[in-house]
């Protein structure tokens, strides 16, 4: 069975966020000062054929452990969508 999987990659929330605050600059400058805190980060969507959800998680978060996030960094978070 295929399914649909998102990887959500997130800095991890002790590190300095660059691009974050860079936005957060820009959001103030246009006058969103609403805007307390920005955190940039990614999402990956794979296409896993596995025979059920379980298998394809694990497929997932290998992807994610091996490749996709920097667990030094970063934190990541699967779903089956």
């Amino acid at each position: 069975m295929k399914y649909t999987v998102a990887i959500n990659v997130m800095p991890l929330q002790n590190l300095l966020d660059p691009q974050g605050k860079a936005v957060l600059g820009g959001l103030e400058n246009l006058g969103l000062s609403q805007v307390i805190d920005v955190r940039i980060g990614k999402r990956i969507t794979l296409e896993i054929e596995a025979a059920d959800e379980n298998a394809a998680k694990k497929v997932a978060e290998e992807a994610a452990t091996k490749l996709l996030a920097n667990q030094v960094m970063e934190h990541f978070e699967i779903s089956i969508i």
